[in-house]
């Protein structure tokens, strides 16, 4: 190519790049994460073992073989008061439990036998 063409070229590309606008750059707020509602989600208890709520379906289940140890239904009675209606697949009994959610991560939880238990929300 001629130098009168490169100079040609290199100078309209110029002028092209002198009439765009600096880009402005905005940052997005930082993502919020909502707190769960309710019980909703994993909770885990002192020994490992995982209990998910999800949808009013109750489901006990080992970390390691992932066997489900109970399972049921559970009925929010108040935002902070749930009954658990359950099937121990283990004992082959039918239970109830009232848990109040004394924290949004910690679950303090009667059985109808009197037995009591803690359950920590699992992040």
């Amino acid at each position: 190519m001629k130098p009168i063409a490169i100079l040609t070229i290199l100078s309209a590309a110029a002028a092209l790049a002198s009439c765009q606008a600096p880009r402005e750059v905005r940052e997005l707020p930082p993502s919020r994460q909502l707190a769960p509602a309710g019980v909703e989600g994993a909770w885990v208890d002192p020994n490992g073992i995982v209990s998910t709520f999800s949808g009013g379906t109750f489901t006990t289940r080992t970390t390691d073989t992932n066997q489900v140890l109970a399972s049921g239904n559970y009925t929010n009675l108040s935002p902070r008061l749930v009954e658990i209606n359950m099937r121990s697949m283990v004992r082959n009994t039918q239970s109830k439990v009232n848990c109040a959610m004394v924290t949004q991560s910690q679950l303090n939880c009667t059985t109808d036998s009197g037995a009591q238990f803690s359950l920590t929300r699992r992040s």
